[in-house]
């Protein structure tokens, strides 16, 4: 067993206990107040463990980002990881079971974080830190795409050597070299009403239009391409015996690849209404450029294979469909490697848990392989 393997070993509970102290400062994204509460219980970690102080980026709408230093070496290394959770506070509670820890985002993803701090912490401990400086940026608006953090992560990540990411393993424990590029628009679309029954020929149906717009929506799927189009929700009209004046589509975009995220941004704004008078209005767009396998993420993930072999155990690599903040660094092309946190099933879900046993091995392949960059 490694020194650093060890070292995490024989503190997993206490990395275990601080997770459950973070994941009880519940941080729904929209709610500033809660979510500011856990950025002060991140920063006693930070201090207590790294005796690093936070770099405060305040916000208004959402919750205060937060940064952090360790070394003060030649060799950089930028981590993320967010704070933020889907979950309404006293929405999941927080308990044990078979080996797993349930609860509001112990998955996806304040496990990844609490592991990326002890895995520093080894190596700061063990004398291990070397010539690096390494740079936590905790984010507190992810679930939401990120709108307030992406301008500092873009900023600093120019900064930095690499990019590793702590969020999640997939189900099945491999890291993740690959995201879908996401992005939401939206459609609304003007007609004109009219009575149903005395004069419909005076009226411009939206909801008629709107069936039109649906068709050409979905058919700018290429599956092939790994590119999917999907009208989620749909709402028109105001009573039963009018022509439909307004009608509104609201469109989930994944793509694999830039020029694809491309295809579909001039597709949806260069829609042309069929039936004459109505007027369509576009807005949104991509929300994360994809995070594509390349020769820089695939050398990361080759020293991340190598660090997982030191602690006697495999790992593979794959690409998902849901994005992170991984996205925005790979297309600067900074090499990036995401799925670095706990392993675990349920991101999103009621059941979301982490597996306890994995969190000093995951802590330990963060650390050693950030020994290998």
């Amino acid at each position: 067993m490694s020194a650093i393997s060890s070292y995490l070993t024989q503190h997993q509970s206490h990395i275990l206990a601080d997770l459950e102290l973070l994941a009880k400062a519940e941080s729904p994204s929209h709610d500033k107040a809660a979510v500011d509460a856990c950025g002060q219980v991140l920063q006693k970690l930070f201090m207590e463990h790294l005796g690093a102080k936070a770099e405060v980026f305040p916000q208004t709408e959402y919750g205060d980002h937060l940064a952090f230093d360790i070394g003060h070496g030649s060799q950089h290394t930028l981590i993320l990881g967010h704070f933020d959770t889907v979950w309404d506070i006293g929405r999941l509670s927080l308990r044990q079971e078979d080996g797993k820890l349930f609860g509001p985002g112990v998955l996806d993803m304040k496990g990844g974080l609490v592991q990326a701090i002890w895995a520093v912490k080894a190596l700061k401990e063990l004398n291990l830190l070397g010539d690096r400086h390494i740079r936590f940026l905790c984010n507190a608006d992810e679930e939401l795409g990120s709108p307030s953090s992406r301008p500092i992560i873009e900023e600093q990540a120019k900064h930095y050597q690499q990019v590793l990411v702590a969020e999640p393993t997939t189900a099945s424990g491999a890291l993740k070299t690959g995201r879908k590029g996401t992005g939401r628009f939206y459609v609304h679309i003007k007609g004109r009403a009219a009575h149903a029954g005395n004069n419909p020929e005076d009226g411009i149906s939206a909801i008629q239009e709107m069936s039109y717009q649906i068709q050409y929506l979905h058919s700018l799927n290429a599956p092939q391409n790994g590119t999917t189009v999907n009208v989620g929700i749909v709402s028109g009209g105001s009573k039963i015996n009018v022509v439909a004046e307004e009608a509104n589509l609201s469109i989930d975009v994944r793509v694999t690849r830039l020029d694809e995220a491309e295809r579909i941004h001039q597709a949806i704004y260069g829609s042309v209404a069929k039936l004459d008078g109505i007027k369509l209005t576009v807005t949104g767009g991509m929300v994360r450029p994809p995070m594509e396998r390349n020769a820089a993420s695939s050398g990361l993930m080759a020293k991340a294979q190598d660090a997982a072999r030191a602690l006697s155990f495999e790992i593979t690599d794959a690409a998902v469909g849901g994005g992170s903040d991984g996205n925005f660094t790979a297309a600067m092309g900074i090499p990036t490697l995401d799925g670095l946190g706990s392993t675990g099933a349920g991101p999103h879900a009621e059941y979301e848990h982490i597996n306890i046993a994995d969190m000093a091995p995951r802590s330990a392949l963060l650390a050693e392989l950030i020994i290998r960059l």
